[in-house]
């Protein structure tokens, strides 16, 4: 790969991953991962028009040691080794967007959580259906694991990689316990 310097703007490095749910598209700042998405266009598209408001940079496919180190975290979550991800990591979004992504952090591997208890645990909400808009633009796919939020009558909530992706996470979690 090519050397990239910029001196007036921050470099935001691209990379995809192959996992068994298929390749996922990989951002990293000098800060640590700040996207990891299931490979959808749209989806894609979106993310980056995100972070290229959120920072004035460069967005160029290239390899850094953070991408290694997520390739083998995922790795080893995907064989069932790792129940959480160890990475410099880098929350785009928000203030309230952070705060939703930073509680479910805290939701242990392998349980659940339904809106109203993930509701409880923010402060000034006003709405349960708040919560739907960060969950849905969560830029950390599986890492910040909006797959363990489920709806109060305890059906699959919407996920950006879809409900196959989330079945298929949610099992490889109760069966790893």
């Amino acid at each position: 790969m090519r050397e990239y310097k910029s001196q007036s703007k921050e470099i935001i490095l691209t990379t995809t991953i192959d996992t068994p749910l298929g390749q996922m598209f990989a951002a990293a700042s000098k800060k640590g991962i700040i996207m990891l998405c299931f490979f959808t266009p749209f989806n894609i598209e979106a993310r980056i028009d995100i972070l290229k408001k959120s920072f004035d940079t460069d967005i160029i496919p290239s390899e850094c040691e953070y991408f290694d180190m997520l390739r083998t975290q995922l790795e080893e979550y995907f064989e069932g080794q790792r129940k959480t991800f160890e990475l410099p990591m880098q929350l785009v979004g928000s203030t309230f967007q952070i705060q939703v992504w930073k509680e479910l952090l805290n939701i242990p591997y392998g349980k659940t959580m339904n809106f109203t208890s993930l509701a409880s645990k923010i402060e000034g909400l006003k709405s349960k259906k708040a919560l739907e808009s960060p969950l849905a633009q969560n830029m950390l796919n599986i890492i910040v694991p909006c797959h363990r939020i489920q709806k109060d009558d305890g059906s699959l909530n919407v996920y950006a990689g879809g409900e196959e992706k989330k079945e298929f996470l949610l099992k490889l979690e109760s069966t790893n316990k």
